[in-house]
């Protein structure tokens, strides 16, 4: 299953199999399935694909089908890295990564592999991927897909045009699931089993990424008329930017439910006080480290070395941070740009200014 290293691109490996119906407090019609195409079998589509890492079977075969799709559910995994180290800026565990060569991107550590940290990155890996995808329908970049086909929204006034080339999200959502579950649903673990509980896990946690992406996608509209009247609109769905999904997925982090599995094969709270989740919220299974010193076997790359705020209780303070260790005190150089003038017309000038300032980093 997962090791202590893992491709990004392996937590952008799963979703579920049935259709999103609502995700707002208006309809997105069901997606046709994404059409075959027989002829990406030639020159050169097989060869690309088998050299992929971390490909599974069945997404091989769909890299094999859709090969121009891959850029774009590489460009999904930086992006989703990028969002996941934002994230975690100021948290013992960082979203860290180490060089790699991929096209999917870096090499991430997550571990355990059942943890709330592998259930963050598996939900915003999807995320990146139906948001990559959904844009790059919109923008022309894929042969199988284009503009949004998304019902007139109920609730848009009369007087309102519903058009314009908005965000496919449909599609993106329904290919994001078909590609990214493909690694979880060939695996066929034991009834009741630890992997069949981290199987089960990561599927819900990318259906609750890809909901989210779903969830916050939204109307947008532009105005027309005689000198800025806005006397008419025309509106279209679009995505909404990726650091609310982010914000939406780091809130699903700080409220995951602890489950176990069961002797019937499904997931169950651990403790039954709290509500069960929905498909937008995320689960865990293992406890989380407490990632205070590198541990290779756990996947942790431990805080020292790391910066730190003297003054702050949080996370992010040098207390918390540095796990009691104390920190060093360095001085570093700072430019900034200052004294910034408007110039007629039309650009603004500034001045750069050097400061000495304070850092610390833990022991």
């Amino acid at each position: 299953m997962a090791g202590t290293r893992l491709l990004l691109v392996a937590a952008l490996l799963c979703s579920c199999t049935q259709l999103l119906a609502e995700a707002n407090s208006w309809c997105f019609p069901p997606p046709p399935p994404p059409p075959q195409r027989p002829e990406m079998y030639i020159i050169g589509a097989q060869p690309v694909c088998s050299q992929l890492p971390g490909l599974s079977p069945g997404q091989r075969k769909l890299c094999q089908l859709y090969q121009e799709h891959m850029v774009y559910i590489g460009e999904g995994a930086k992006n989703a890295i990028k969002e996941c180290q934002y994230q975690f800026r100021q948290r013992r565990w960082n979203c860290s990564t180490v060089d790699n060569t991929s096209v999917f991107g870096r090499v991430m550590k997550i571990a355990p592999p059942g943890s709330r940290e592998a259930a963050f990155t598996y939900a915003v890996s999807a995320a990146g991927v139906v948001n990559a995808i959904s844009r790059a329908c919109r923008e022309g970049e894929l042969s199988t897909c284009g503009c949004s086909r998304t019902a007139r929204p109920k609730d848009l006034p009369r007087d309102w045009l519903w058009g314009g080339c908005g965000d496919n999200v449909e599609y993106g959502y329904r290919f994001a699931k078909e590609f990214v579950d493909a690694r979880e649903r060939e695996k066929n673990y034991a009834k009741g089993s630890e992997d069949q509980a981290r199987t089960l896990m990561n599927l819900q946690n990318n259906e609750a990424g890809r909901r989210a992406v779903y969830k916050l996608a939204d109307v947008a509209c532009k105005c027309h008329g005689v000198s800025g009247s806005c006397s008419l609109k025309t509106c279209w769905l679009q995505l909404a930017d990726f650091r609310k999904v982010g914000d939406l997925l780091k809130e699903k982090y700080d409220s995951a439910a602890a489950m176990r599995i069961s002797r019937k094969g499904k997931l169950e709270l651990v403790n039954n006080r709290f509500n069960s989740p929905t498909q937008e919220d995320l689960v865990y299974i293992d406890p989380s480290p407490d990632y205070c010193l590198r541990n290779e076997t756990t996947g942790s790359l431990g805080t020292q070395g790391r910066l730190c705020n003297k003054t702050s209780e949080g996370m992010d303070g040098c207390e918390l941070m540095c796990c009691g260790r104390g920190y060093d005190q360095f001085k570093s150089i700072q430019v900034e740009r200052c004294h910034c003038k408007f110039h007629w017309c039309c650009f603004v000038k500034c001045k750069k200014c050097t400061e000495i300032v304070d850092q610390y980093v833990c022991k």
